[in-house]
């Protein structure tokens, strides 16, 4: 699979860490609506060009586009790749809004090519150990989950924090889609919610880079807190916060029958998962038993490249994760309970898979439909 990824900002770095280590997928062009972003990518590596932004989706050598751009952009450049019948790949949250995602997912069917969606996090060792213990019934019928994320903002790290801050970001937007892609991936699909959110702080102060001090805005939900009621009956409560300074929670916990997982960061691709069995004494750590080891951003892609239409991180997922996100924000401002339009099949577990060479396709990703 060939790639030319569009956007080459901080979170470019880490896509251009993993491609060297991705068996079936090589990164063939760059494009950034800074020249200077996108010459930099493109340093130091072979064959790689650097086109503009139009340049790239015309592109004949490139059959999928990555798109890294800020989230306000991500339906409208997979709408545009799609039309020139690329493949797309957008970095989360799927889309801004469940119609513009809707309309992606819908131009891809017709076009006839494959949409996939960030966060690939969970295809990694941690998620897929916890779902392993969780199919295995380790902690026997899962009954509830908990998910938690709470930090200060990311204006204290980031030297370009304004669109964490408008519709589109936020902790839900932003962080939301790693939190929950973990929990569908572990528990099956969200059918309502009941949401509550509140944003203290009018404005925000950044805190590094050459903007330091400058003080931006802040016209989105900034702590988010919500139930998600899965299909399968289990109760999933989130919390999202860029209020707080930090939680002794553990990222993920998923309880059951027979006892309790915890579940890593699912902002990462490995870490360990433990267990509290309701006749043991302490937690007990798991080995790892599932996932690609060593994985970093870009396995999706691989997995795309590999399984096709069978795509584990899909644009179905990204889209059912972007309707439940924002039918909590939507629940926080009405007060009611919200049902979920979507729904998707439970990505299938990852067996535990070392990417040491070439991988057999399916069936060539560029003539395969959209659906997963």
């Amino acid at each position: 699979m060939k790639i030319g990824m569009i956007g080459c900002g901080v979170i470019s770095r880490q896509y251009l860490d993993s491609f060297d280590t991705l068996p079936d997928v090589q990164l063939v062009a760059v494009a950034d609506l800074d020249p200077a972003r996108a010459a930099a990518a493109a340093e130091g590596r072979e064959g790689v060009r650097v086109l503009t932004v139009d340049e790239l989706i015309e592109d004949a050598e490139v059959d999928t586009i990555l798109n890294l751009t800020i989230p306000a952009a991500h339906a409208e450049v997979d709408l545009r790749a799609i039309a020139a019948g690329k493949n797309v790949y957008s970095e989360k949250p799927f889309a801004v809004t469940t119609q513009e995602g809707a309309e992606v997912l819908a131009a891809a069917q017709a076009a006839g090519v494959l949409v996939g969606s960030a966060p690939d996090t969970v295809l990694g060792t941690g998620t897929q150990t916890a779902r392993v213990a969780i199919d295995e019934g380790v902690i026997g019928m899962p009954t509830a989950a908990m998910a938690t994320m709470v930090c200060p903002g990311h204006e204290r790290w980031h030297p370009q924090p304004d669109f964490y801050y408008v519709p589109g970001g936020g902790p839900l937007l932003d962080m939301g889609p790693y939190y929950i892609h973990a929990l569908v991936t572990l528990l099956g699909p969200v059918s309502a919610v009941i949401g509550a959110a509140s944003r203290p702080h009018e404005t925000r102060t950044i805190g590094s880079g050459p903007r330091a001090g400058e003080v931006i805005p802040v016209s989105t939900d900034t702590h988010v807190t919500g139930v998600l009621v899965h299909e399968s009956g289990v109760l999933s409560t989130l919390v999202m916060s860029f209020d707080a300074v930090a939680t002794s929670a553990h990222p993920i916990e998923v309880h059951g029958t027979q006892g309790t997982l915890a579940v890593p960061d699912p902002n990462h691709f490995d870490g360990e998962v433990t267990v509290r069995r309701l006749a043991g004494e302490g937690w007990e750590a798991l080995p790892v038993g599932g996932g690609y080891v060593g994985a970093g951003r870009g396995i999706g892609l691989q997995d795309m490249a590999v399984r096709g239409r069978e795509l584990r991180a899909s644009g179905e997922l990204g889209q059912h994760v972007l309707e439940v996100m924002n039918a909590v924000l939507e629940s926080a401002h009405s007060g009611s309970r919200l049902e979920i339009a979507s729904t998707v099949s439970r990505p299938e577990a990852v067996a535990l898979t070392e990417l040491t060479a070439a991988e057999p396709a399916a069936e060539p990703a560029t003539t395969q439909s959209a659906a997963s």
